[in-house]
């Protein structure tokens, strides 16, 4: 890993990529690195489109605002692909995870994106449907983020989520996130 990464979410909101993006950086918290999520609201209501932005750093960070030039982007709904510019200020090898069924190659059509960034798909709302019966894509998510950049530890993540998770569910829902995570890790796709 880089000195500082930074990672910009796309979103509706009650998608979880506000939670989404705390986890990954209390994640890197636990293992000794230096942190910040935050979101970025607009309208407050439920499917209305928000940002969310984590950076994670070896040596502590000094700065305190929006990120303007991500090193990745991570899409938790493509509808947002027709009306929110994702790939804005995106580095030229950075990478963009997309939330879709719709294979990269063609996703990468869609983008105005620099040459050597990757673009990445997974279905994560079927993932999500399938494993914990609802369609909230940000576990899966974070499974094909891990995969991609190894920003963050498979097992630390995994365990922090099932210490999050277990303040309000049981075994059956963590084995369920669980699972969404793997099964995200194995199934994304890049071009």
């Amino acid at each position: 890993m880089q000195q500082l990464t930074e990672i910009r979410w796309h979103a509706r909101a009650g998608q979880g990529a506000v939670t989404a993006a705390k986890v990954v950086a209390e994640t890197a918290l636990a293992a000794d690195q230096y942190m910040q999520a935050m979101p970025e609201y607009g309208p407050e209501r439920m499917g209305a489109p928000i940002k969310a932005f984590t950076r994670i750093s070896k040596v502590p960070i000094e700065i305190h605002c929006n990120i303007e030039n991500p090193d990745i982007v991570v899409v938790l709904d493509d509808s947002l692909l027709e009306i929110v510019n994702v790939a804005d200020g995106l580095v030229d090898d950075g990478v963009i995870v997309v939330n879709t069924c719709t294979p990269p190659a063609e996703v990468r059509a869609r983008l105005s994106m620099p040459a050597n960034a990757r673009v990445a798909c997974v279905d994560a709302s079927g993932i999500a449907l399938d494993t914990i019966k609802r369609d909230i894509p940000n576990t899966p998510m974070v499974g094909a983020l891990i995969k991609l950049t190894g920003v963050v530890d498979m097992e630390a993540f995994k365990s922090l989520l099932a210490k999050n998770l277990s303040k309000k569910f049981g075994q059956e829902m963590i084995d369920a996130n669980w699972a969404s995570v793997d099964r995200a890790f194995e199934e994304v796709t890049v071009a």
